[in-house]
């Protein structure tokens, strides 16, 4: 079974020096224009990580990610009243059709 990870975006002031902060989690992109590092980190270190990371003298700030916050299922979606017409209007024809084979 895969570890629960939480993303960070960490501002750094050289990317050059971002490389460094593999030895943290796995880094994902590195932004040379905005000077950031988005990089996935284990959940149960979070914070002891954080800290580590805004020792570093490279290190502007960190933030964490809210995207595991965002629900993903939407439950109270209604659904496309014109789609669900067209869905049966071409259910109808393709009945239609077969029976007159």
């Amino acid at each position: 079974m895969r570890e629960r990870r939480v993303g960070l975006a960490v501002y750094v002031k050289n990317a050059k020096a971002a490389r460094n902060l593999r030895k943290f989690g796995n880094i994902h992109y590195i932004s040379r224009r905005m000077n950031y590092v988005s990089m996935y980190t284990a959940a149960d270190m979070l914070e002891d990580t954080i800290e580590r990371i805004s020792k570093l003298d490279f290190v502007t700030r960190v933030e964490k990610s809210h995207r595991h916050e965002i629900p993903v299922h939407y439950d109270n979606a209604k659904p496309d009243k014109a789609k669900e017409f067209d869905y049966k209007m071409e259910e109808s024809q393709i009945l239609s059709i077969t029976r007159g084979e």
